[in-house]
């Protein structure tokens, strides 16, 4: 456990603003990072401020297209650096790989289950679907892999919340979706009869799981106190590599590229797939390397699965910065 923080006395930072997308899901995210710093550090004022990003706002443009990077995260950050916020809580997986100067990670708190998971009506699993089975995602990554599965598979383009989506459902606008295991924990809304998907048939997005608390690179105190009640190395180690391995790739949240860490004590495994968007080609290998240099496992594996025949299915590099 970690220890109370007590070096700073009440009223050292007067009242923090933490910002979060207002979703439920973020809310959530949210509500249980104040709930863990204030347990650390109970002399501490805290808020949450909700912040509208272009993602929440705009539906008129795929989220598999470029021009979707950082949907979810300028906004945020641009209260941030104004100093309208003090802390940002991301979903990592949304979050860019090169931040703003001015800002860092100072925190990544221990991971929520990683899996994706197949939601029904009625809780059938992913073999038992009807043949030409309706699939809600627009996720490149998803599609590829499910497709190398069931190859009678289609799919529509799903945008919004996980309330939504399970509003498209209930609908019968789609047979399926699939989700995020952890934003269905962290909702309390996981039911025994949905199904995770192993990680055998579908890798996670880099970072999928996890949350990142970004702050001014200035506000050193903050940091240490979010790092010291926050941070999980393990978890830290294993998103690390695997947002190395993207970076490796070319970036890109959006692309069809699933990764997974697995950090203990000083070792860790990384696994990681890319799938043609049909799913006709899967390039998938896994490295072994050390906790404490995790982006030289994501560097090493990176350049095995593009040698590997992924740099053919990815086309060219999309370059620096992409999530």
């Amino acid at each position: 456990m970690t220890p109370p923080i007590s070096a700073e006395p009440p009223g050292t930072f007067g009242r923090l603003v933490l910002g979060s997308r207002g979703s439920r899901l973020a809310l959530a995210q949210a509500r249980w990072t104040l709930s863990k710093i204030l347990a650390a550090a109970p002399h501490l004022d805290l808020e949450i401020r909700r912040v509208k990003t272009q993602g929440d706002r705009s539906h008129a443009i795929s989220l598999a297209s470029g021009d979707s990077v950082g949907w979810f995260v300028r906004e945020i950050e641009e209260e941030l650096l104004s100093g309208r916020i003090d802390l940002a809580v991301h979903s990592l997986k949304d979050l860019p790989l090169a931040q703003p100067e001015d800002l860092l990670i100072a925190a990544i708190p221990v991971r929520e289950d990683p899996h994706d998971v197949l939601v029904t009506a009625k809780g059938v699993e992913l073999q038992r679907l009807p043949r030409g089975a309706r699939v809600g995602t627009s996720s490149p990554r998803r599609m590829g892999q499910l497709l190398a599965l069931r190859s009678d598979l289609r799919f529509e383009p799903i945008r919004g919340n996980v309330d939504t989506r399970l509003r498209k459902l209930a609908a019968a606008q789609v047979d399926a979706v699939v989700l995020a295991a952890a934003g269905l924990n962290r909702m309390g809304a996981l039911s025994n009869g949905w199904h995770p998907l192993p990680f055998e048939a579908m890798l996670p997005a880099p970072g999928q799981g996890a949350l990142a608390l970004e702050i001014r690179a200035r506000d050193t105190a903050l940091g240490e106190i979010l790092r010291r009640a926050l941070d999980d190395p393990a978890s830290s180690a294993e998103v690390r590599s695997e947002r190395a391995f993207l970076k490796t790739l070319g970036g890109g949240c959006q692309m069809p590229v699933g990764a997974l860490g697995r950090a203990k004590g000083d070792s860790l495994e990384l696994e990681g797939v890319v799938a043609s968007p049909d799913g006709t080609r899967v390039v998938r290998d896994r490295v072994s390397g050390n906790s404490r240099r995790p982006e030289e496992a994501g560097f090493e594996l990176g350049k095995r699965i593009l040698a590997a025949g992924a740099a053919e299915i990815l086309g060219p590099a999309e370059g620096p910065g992409k999530p």
